[in-house]
């Protein structure tokens, strides 16, 4: 299996809770965060990373700016701010709960970051898309990658997925609505369709800031074909209010068992044809017809249309209307309203020790 394969492997069911800066520059804070989601992902038994978001802040913010609290985006930086240090010990603690290491980085010094604390997967938010200065920076450390199309441009994500498959760098690609919090009318799930058909060497996933509902969506999103899942998560703790798009422990029970519930009900992949099970066919047997004697017929009597009438119950042996075929040679005489058997006729199918298998089986 080559690398990018096994990237993909990695995404596939991959659940990404992104504590972003929930933490709210306070490390306590961000340890219950990830022991409590680890403990309901472990619960579960769900495949998930716990994702943080990493920013040279001395540096990120010009120093012009830094004393601007009225500009949100830098206020809110500058409050969640954490140190290397910090970072190491949060970025453990997700390591120790069961989850993988993953970081959204802001800024090249960011990705120097992630290699040195040992990130697993990288994410480039839908902000950066076009950020190509650090796109080619997180491209240096060969992981694997997944990217939100919120607000993208079709241009924009096509360069992005031909410069990581040209550098066989696994790339996913979460279907993102970059609207916090959405309303069910504004997911626009069929973009995963979209996606899965123009992009279909890539994982495609579902990243969303809905503030509704934790089942129906994630159910409709893998039923189409998303196969990673994302979403903003956060504790109700030291009187900071939750976001609406924020997803909490509880919820996210929710969601993982609709997960769950999805698979169940979606079955067998898409790609190729489902096998029923005995109690399907089974039970279709039950309801396909025999074939029986007209008259009388005798040995070495060449099988005609007129010689047979169909009716059910099928019976153990009995050849039914799948196997009937003009010409065929009978064995054996076979009385008239009779049953014709397998054993009875010089055909194909006596040839065929499983179809035989399959005769005997079946039926009454």
């Amino acid at each position: 299996m080559t690398y990018y394969e096994e990237g993909k492997l990695q995404f596939d069911g991959l659940f990404v809770l992104e504590l972003a800066n929930n933490h709210w520059g306070k490390l306590e804070r961000g340890q219950k965060i990830v022991t409590d989601f680890g403990r309901i992902v472990r619960f579960n038994s769900i495949k998930a990373a716990i994702k943080l978001q990493f920013r040279d802040v001395d540096h990120f913010i010009h120093k012009d700016f830094r004393d601007r609290s009225d500009i949100r985006y830098i206020k809110k930086t500058l409050d969640t701010k954490l140190t290397k240090a910090e970072y190491k010990i949060l970025v453990e603690h997700v390591r120790i709960s069961g989850c993988i290491r993953m970081s959204t980085p802001f800024d090249e010094a960011s990705v120097d970051l992630c290699k040195e604390l040992g990130i697993e997967i990288i994410k480039i938010a839908s902000s950066d898309l076009n950020d190509w200065v650090l796109i080619e920076k997180i491209a240096t450390t060969r992981k694997p990658v997944i990217v939100s199309t919120g607000g993208s441009s079709l241009k924009d994500l096509d360069d992005l997925v031909k410069f990581f498959r040209n550098r066989n760098i696994p790339l996913a690609i979460n279907h993102c609505v970059s609207i916090y919090p959405s309303e069910d009318s504004e997911l626009e799930l069929n973009q995963i369709d979209f996606l899965r058909d123009r992009y279909p060497e890539n994982v495609i996933g579902f990243s969303t800031h809905e503030m509704t509902d934790w089942r129906n969506s994630v159910m409709m999103a893998y039923a189409k074909g998303a196969r990673t899942f994302e979403r903003h998560v956060d504790i109700d703790a030291d009187g900071i209010p939750v976001s609406k798009y924020c997803t909490l422990p509880e919820q996210a029970d929710i969601w993982f068992k609709a997960y769950k519930k999805a698979i169940e009900m979606c079955g067998a992949p898409g790609t190729q044809k489902r096998m029923p099970p005995p109690k399907e066919t089974n039970y279709l047997d039950g309801l396909v017809r025999g074939a029986y004697a007209r008259r009388d017929l005798p040995a070495g009597h060449q099988l005609k249309s007129s010689d047979v009438y169909l009716a059910i119950p099928l019976q153990k042996g009995q050849i039914s209307c799948r196997e009937l075929m003009n010409g065929e040679v009978l064995r054996n005489p076979v009385a008239a309203d009779a049953p014709l058997r397998i054993d009875d006729i010089d055909g194909p199918h006596v040839e065929s020790e499983s179809l035989r298998q399959l005769i005997y089986q079946r039926g009454l």
